[in-house]
């Protein structure tokens, strides 16, 4: 045999060994979502060892920037990243297209490869939709020639990469999805059975509502008759005992007629009556009347309106009834002379805090958790429904009613109502 044909034997033997070495490494490549650093790491050593260079890396680049993804050689701790500006892999990633340099130092034009080699081969990361996301970059010490064999090695390899980090990627965007859904999917359950504990509620107290109807209606007509002759007493002369007697029976029986009263409006359903109202003028319309109830006589008012001025919709009188409930709490709750503020906030853009503010004595949080159950009162008088009955119709209309408490700041009632947006 000619040495002619063993040469061609022995280059045919050396052809199909590294072919079955390119086939061994593609087939090791097992990836794995959330194992993209081992994959990556696999294909850099890979490249290194099928065409025979001393380092190899995989990068991300984007915005100007490369991220080294994985490298054959180590590199330290921590992240990698460099400007692509003025290096080699920046010529990749503007011109899109593989690039080949036998002595870096001889063509500069090219870009700066890293300190201590000359020869580089950049191969660019291009997914499906020929987006080039990155670059496999290999960089030898010595010059070296790189053949259109190793250019096509390292594509098939940058081809297994590039697909690699993009699924990657999209798999990290449907985890956030995922997470944004799941996050959505608990708000909306959680409004849902808010919305079906309201609706509960509100059938609830609408059967209240008719069983209190029928128990106040038949318990006052016998009170109204007795109240009638216990008023007619009081045209008789009496002894002073009789007298004092007398005045006990008739205040307690006002008194059982106002609960009655109140138990009725707390358990009827709210029916609202909506209507356009400036805060401003609602509240100074309001303070008229208030400024003359005897809870108010001999305490200052201070009242400080919205700026901008801002409107809501709601129910003229059912929002007075909560404003002199609250107003005449806050004035018993301070000593004669004493300032009560009413201020109007309008820092939120969807809703209005009317704020009443009172320097009496500090509420405890124990009694704050307990101020709106029905018929609980710290008034010697109370029936305990006044704050229920508030908080009831605030609801209605889509708003809040808060109440804070301290020794330095003292007893803030806050009612948030939605605003009509301009």
């Amino acid at each position: 045999m000619s040495k002619t044909s063993d040469n061609e034997m022995l280059l045919h033997k050396q052809t199909w060994q590294r072919e079955r070495q390119i086939i061994a490494r593609l087939s090791s490549l097992n990836y794995r979502t959330g194992e993209l650093g081992s994959y990556l790491h696999n294909i850099a050593c890979g490249v290194s060892e099928l065409i025979g260079v001393d380092w190899t890396v995989v990068t991300f680049c984007q915005e100007g920037f490369e991220t080294v993804l994985a490298s054959s050689l180590e590199m330290g701790e921590g992240e990698h990243i460099y400007a692509l500006h003025g290096l080699l892999t920046g010529t990749v990633i503007e011109t899109g297209h593989s690039l080949a340099v036998e002595d870096a130092q001889k063509h500069p034009e090219y870009g700066q490869a890293p300190e201590g080699y000359c020869a580089y081969l950049g191969i660019p990361l291009r997914t499906a939709e020929s987006e080039v996301i990155g670059t496999i970059c290999s960089f030898n010490q010595q010059p070296r020639n790189f053949t259109k064999e190793d250019i096509q090695i390292v594509e098939l390899f940058a081809e297994r990469a590039a697909t690699a980090i993009d699924n990657y990627h999209l798999y990290q965007q449907q985890c956030k999805f995922n997470h944004i859904l799941e996050i959505e999917v608990e708000k909306r359950t959680a409004e849902l059975q808010a919305a079906q504990a309201k609706l509960l509620e509100q059938e609830r107290l609408a059967a209240i509502g008719e069983f209190a109807a029928i128990i106040v209606h038949e318990i006052r007509n016998p009170l109204t008759t007795m109240l009638m002759g216990l008023k007619y007493f009081r045209k008789s002369i009496l002894t002073e005992s009789a007298q004092e007697r007398l005045a006990l029976a008739l205040s307690e029986a006002s008194r059982l007629e106002r609960l009655l009263s109140e138990i009725l409006l707390y358990a009827k359903p709210q029916v609202l009556q909506l209507c356009e109202l400036e805060v401003n003028e609602f509240i100074h319309e309001l303070l008229v009347c208030i400024r003359e109830m005897p809870e108010a006589l001999e305490r200052k008012i201070e009242f400080i309106p919205a700026l901008p001025r801002v409107k809501i919709l709601g129910d003229k009188d059912k929002l007075k009834q909560v404003f002199i409930n609250i107003v005449r709490n806050a004035c018993e709750a301070v000593s004669a002379g004493d300032i009560v503020k009413w201020e109007v906030d309008c820092s939120h853009t969807d809703k209005v805090c009317i704020n009443v503010h009172n320097g009496g004595e500090v509420i405890s949080s124990e009694v704050i958790a307990k101020l709106f159950q029905p018929f609980f009162s710290t008034k010697p008088c109370g029936t305990g429904l006044g704050l229920a009955i508030s908080k009831g119709i605030v609801n209605a209309h889509s708003g809040k009613l808060l109440i804070s408490s301290d020794l330095l700041t003292g007893t803030t009632v806050s009612v948030e109502l939605p605003v009509i947006l301009q």
